[in-house]
């Protein structure tokens, strides 16, 4: 075993054997092939190109050297595309602040069956006089990079969940093509994640809309591990066993306390919005570039629901018939 691997669990190495073609013996000549490719992309700043950082990419594309340097353009590329994004990229900055504060994302402290970490999404949530989508997607993407970190994770994955228990249909018209296009290229283009599965749960029809909308932008592997359980609840625990979830999806673990990630990387003053110094992340892997930022997201403050919501609980609501016929046009 080299260095690179230590503190794995012998099952994780297996693992990352089998399913990933992770060979320690040429561990080190792997990451230096992907390293050689550097060359050729001289309109990017690699900012960081060290061993372990590269091996994440490795075993997010399983050791295809080729697939692995092109996530790692991606990865840095992105962030010089986007430059606003990553200014201030820590979790002390106001707006990701906020987002961690409202729940964006949830992080559960247990991990499924397969080791893979749980990340919730309460879409309700969103106030969009308080938090711009992109600072949502800003927290999202830190907290990525935290979990990361771990080797376990790198080889393990994620998996996400969305509520979309009382998303409304104004909420959903805020939710442009463009900002769409942006979260999928910063997530399923350009991080270093293995994502096993995208579960939507309580999704009102105009989120089927949605998904349809953004359709093209999806590979086809995302695409086959995105799936649509409706208030089907059952089908979700086929996938995720009812004791690695809270209560909110059917499962054997209390409800979510929206706070627990928050205060995991904005320490036990959290909540003071104030005034604050602690950070516990800060990301470096930016280079300095024009910015194509999505901008026009208003930011606002909502409460989560606390219950499942029912079928034909969902309204089209606060909406116009001209803002209504609006949004049916787009998503057409």
């Amino acid at each position: 075993m080299t260095h690179l691997q230590t503190g794995l669990s012998p099952e994780t190495i297996e693992k990352a054997r089998l399913e990933l073609n992770e060979n320690p013996d040429v561990l080190h000549q792997d990451i230096q092939q992907v390293r050689d490719m550097i060359i050729t992309r001289p309109d990017i700043g690699f900012l960081r190109t060290d061993d372990a950082f590269i091996l994440r990419f490795l075993r997010a594309r399983k050791f295809h050297q080729t697939d692995a340097f092109r996530l790692l353009a991606q990865y840095f590329q992105y962030r010089q595309l986007n430059l606003d994004m990553f200014k201030n990229f820590k979790a002390d900055d106001p707006g990701i602040k906020r987002a961690l504060i409202d729940g964006f994302p949830g992080v559960l402290e247990k991990r499924d069956h397969y080791g893979r970490k749980i990340l919730l999404l309460f879409a309700a949530n969103w106030d969009q006089s308080r938090n711009s989508f992109t600072d949502i997607l800003r927290a999202i993407l830190l907290s990525l990079e935290v979990l990361i970190e771990d080797q376990e994770l790198q080889i393990n994955g994620f998996i996400l969940i969305v509520d979309w228990s009382n998303f409304s249909f104004k909420q959903a018209s805020k939710l442009t093509p463009s900002i769409l296009k942006l979260a999928i290229e910063g997530l399923q283009d350009s991080f270093p994640a293995r994502f096993g599965g995208v579960h939507f749960v309580n999704q009102p029809w105009y989120i089927h809309a949605l998904y349809t909308l953004i359709k093209p932008f999806l590979k086809d592997k995302t695409r086959k591990r995105i799936f649509l359980h409706g208030n089907n609840l059952n089908s979700l625990h086929q996938l995720i066993h009812p004791e690695c979830l809270p209560s909110e999806f059917g499962g054997m673990l209390p409800p979510y306390d929206m706070g627990t990630w928050a205060r995991t990387l904005l320490g036990p003053d959290y909540s003071d919005e104030n005034e604050y110094t602690h950070t516990s992340y800060n990301a470096m892997h930016v280079k300095h570039s024009s910015s194509n930022l999505e901008r026009g997201c208003s930011p606002k403050h909502m409460t989560r629901s606390q219950s499942v919501v029912e079928p034909g609980m969902l309204k089209h609501e606060e909406l116009g018939e001209s803002e209504n016929t609006q949004l049916l046009l787009a998503l057409d």
